[in-house]
């Protein structure tokens, strides 16, 4: 009896106890992977919770988001039921509905809308988490709409579209056998454990690492070479490194000569950004280039680690980008071993080694069939390369002023005014929606200003596929059942389209039955995975050679990798449209405002991930949050600090053109002088809402989140 007792204690899972081990993921930060759970469940409750060892992507460890799954899974903040708004919009007065009137009144509002201003009036958006993307842009097309938008129209796509105007399909880093990474403003061990551990392996293997970020990082800890440039100058940097690696003759001149496209005219720019002129523009000494550029183009193979916003968060994002890309091709390091090679992804984004018909189940209608997307006139790159999304960043415009067409509702699973730069004209504009549904976990501030509010369970609780690089798919199940009147998201997809689009045959197969469709071509079924809770490898998994690009050639219009990019010089008259990849400053810093910078001195950083929290969705969780103090803060360096009389946890007035919010100082050698780094997710003072609503990329329509002139004083 008394080993009973400290075996329960313990929380030891076995037949004396009652508990088991359920297998699951943990959907908290990365949402491409996910790292593996073990959730020891006793009497329907999660009482323990593990890394899982068999996942071969995180292998049993876990960072302090992940932890803290049993907080999260269990908060008193999660909405319990669905909930119909009797109050004044953002008034958080609501009152508790079936499932049954909720789902059919959204069944009616959206009815409505297609019939009286057609399907395109209707924007289906996906936040926060990603599993559910497939399904839900199925749903938008098969409905009618072609307004299917997500968080990537400030996360990701640039970066990807960036790849693909370059070579057609992007390439990813191939960490285990690369003899030199290049990390271009990604921080792993603050954002991606399972990568950050990959890095370590090949350290300790004798890669070389170079790292490019504004801030010292303990990735830049770890760097043989850490190019410390100015926030916006990322561009500038890799054409440098560009006029190094040429005017010394160390680029792959075979493929350069067979392979690529427009090499003469980028060879001519380059040649203005000799190292002197690198240094003068970004703040990384020359020498510092020189030895870079040398490093990247002699060790082989090198490939470069992007990051899915950083360096895209810039007026001049998405050039910049091309221009470091460029630097994959231009030493050979592309679709090769140990270089960026090109896995296609498998599902929701991740390579798994197998094919799949993801693009065709969530593609039900051809954007021919349909209405133009929100952002077309003003973003026309991002509509032929983006990956069939509208562009998210034109809503709140497009909202106010019904052109080309009004848009009266949206059905919104886990979205986040505060994403937008000038996020209270976006909270503004969700107000003038005829219809707003928001799906989520928590009661969020975005909630608050629906018309109906539905529960969505968390990954412990329901089912998904999901696969990983190493040739890896998992099915979950439901550790317990979804808490309160909860359900997931696809089951909330599959009851809308019973009303939306009832023709839709896969949609009323039902999920497990579209699912079975979707990885037909791979031989796997759900009934098989299920019998694998934890994962399998992939029976046959996929073997692509390396060069696939020799005989099938790139995917772009001109069949080349593209120094000079065709799709841009389809619209080259507009301003910033420039087939070269042309550097320019961000809109609003000392070289391109030197007015306005007299007066905002700073340079202003956003967005930077703290290890134990991502965007809004852990400061709720105490774990997380003693780790670090939550109040809003600014990061700004001792050496500017003493400059304008501040000390540790001073209040300060931080301001932009835009306005001004009140946080408090950490200091903090990680910044470098001159500038200001301040963490997003923090609603009693947004950042975001210091950002001019236009003040994007004009191919990308990214917010330029990562650069701007500020001001710090002393309250």
């Amino acid at each position: 009896m008394q080993n009973i007792g400290n075996l329960l204690k313990g929380k030891i899972a076995g037949p004396e106890t009652g508990i088991e081990i359920k297998k699951s993921v943990c959907a908290i930060c990365d949402p491409m992977t996910q790292c593996g759970l073990d959730l020891y469940v006793k009497d329907g409750q999660v009482i323990k919770v593990e890394g899982s060892e068999e996942n071969p992507y995180s292998k049993g460890s876990l960072c302090s988001k992940g932890a803290a799954n049993r907080q999260y899974l269990y908060s008193e903040e999660r909405i319990r039921t669905p909930l119909k708004r009797v109050g004044p919009k953002g008034s958080g007065t609501f009152q508790p509905i079936t499932w049954a009137e909720a789902l059919d009144t959204i069944g009616e509002k959206l009815h409505q809308a297609k019939v009286e201003t057609g399907p395109e009036s209707v924007v289906f958006f996906a936040g926060y988490t990603k599993w559910f993307r497939p399904y839900l842009k199925r749903l938008a097309h098969s409905f009618g709409s072609p307004n299917y938008a997500t968080e990537s129209s400030t996360c990701y796509q640039a970066m990807a579209m960036a790849q693909r105007l370059v070579f057609g399909l992007p390439g990813g880093p191939d960490l285990p056998n690369t003899n030199c990474l290049l990390v271009w403003s990604s921080n792993p061990f603050h954002t991606n454990p399972g990568v950050a551990k990959a890095v370590l392996r090949g350290l300790k293997r004798g890669m070389k690492l170079i790292v490019v970020d504004p801030r010292q990082t303990p990735t830049t800890s770890r760097a043989d070479i850490h190019l410390q440039l100015r926030p916006g100058t990322d561009g500038a940097l890799a054409l440098s490194m560009a006029n190094v690696i040429i005017s010394e003759g160390l680029y792959d001149k075979d493929f350069v000569a067979n392979y690529t496209y427009g090499f003469e005219e980028y060879r001519a720019y380059i040649q203005t950004f000799p190292p002197a002129r690198g240094e003068e523009l970004t703040g990384v000494p020359a020498d510092k280039i020189v030895a870079a550029a040398r490093m990247f183009a002699t060790v082989k193979n090198a490939c470069i680690m992007p990051s899915s916003a950083p360096v895209v968060h810039h007026t001049n994002g998405l050039q910049n980008y091309r221009a470091v890309f460029m630097l994959v091709g231009l030493t050979g390091n592309y679709d090769v071993k140990g270089g960026n090679l090109v896995n296609p992804p498998s599902f929701v984004y991740q390579a798994g080694n197998f094919a799949t018909r993801e693009h065709e189940f969530e593609q039900s209608r051809a954007f021919s069939a349909m209405a133009q997307r929100i952002g077309a006139e003003e973003f026309p790159v991002w509509m032929d390369v983006a990956d069939g999304q509208a562009q998210a960043m034109s809503i709140p415009d497009q909202i106010r002023s019904g052109r080309p067409y009004p848009i009266r509702a949206i059905l919104a699973f886990g979205m986040n005014f505060r994403m937008w730069p000038d996020s209270l004209g976006m909270r503004r504009s969700l107000e003038d929606l005829d219809f707003l549904v928001n799906v989520d976990v928590f009661m969020t501030e975005t909630c608050k200003y629906a018309d109906l509010v539905l529960p969505a369970c968390t990954s412990m609780e329901r089912s998904e596929l999901r696969c990983y690089n190493m040739g890896y798919v998992l099915y979950t199940q439901p550790a317990i059942p979804p808490l309160y009147e909860s359900r997931s998201d696809a089951d909330i997809i599959y009851a809308l389209a019973e009303r939306l689009c009832p023709e839709d045959a896969l949609f009323r197969a039902g999920y497990e039955a579209s699912i079975d469709w979707i990885l037909e071509p791979s031989g796997m079924t759900t009934a098989e995975l299920k019998k694998h809770p934890g994962g399998m490898f992939v029976p046959n998994p996929r073997i692509l050679p390396e060069r696939k690009y020799e005989t099938g050639g790139f995917k772009t219009p001109s069949g080349k990798m593209e120094f000079v990019s065709t799709v841009i010089a389809r619209y080259q008259e507009r301003p910033g449209f420039d087939p070269l990849p042309v550097y320019r400053p961000s809109k609003y810093s000392r070289e391109a405002s030197p007015e306005l910078a007299r007066k905002y001195p700073l340079i202003l950083n956003t967005g930077s991930r703290l290890p134990m929290f991502v965007h809004t969705r852990t400061y709720r969780l105490s774990w997380p949050s003693s780790l670090r103090p939550n109040h809003p803060s600014a990061d700004l360096n001792p050496v500017d600090a003493e400059a304008l009389g501040l000390r540790q946890d001073d209040e300060v007035r931080l301001s932009t053109l835009m306005g001004a919010i009140r946080v408090k100082v950490n200091l903090t050698q990680m910044v470098q002088p001159g500038m200001v780094c301040m963490y997003h997710g923090f609603g009693q003072a947004d950042v975001n809402e210091l950002f001019e609503k236009d003040y994007l990329d004009p191919i990308s329509g990214f917010p330029g989140f990562k650069s701007a002139l500020c001001s710090v004083e002393k309250v």
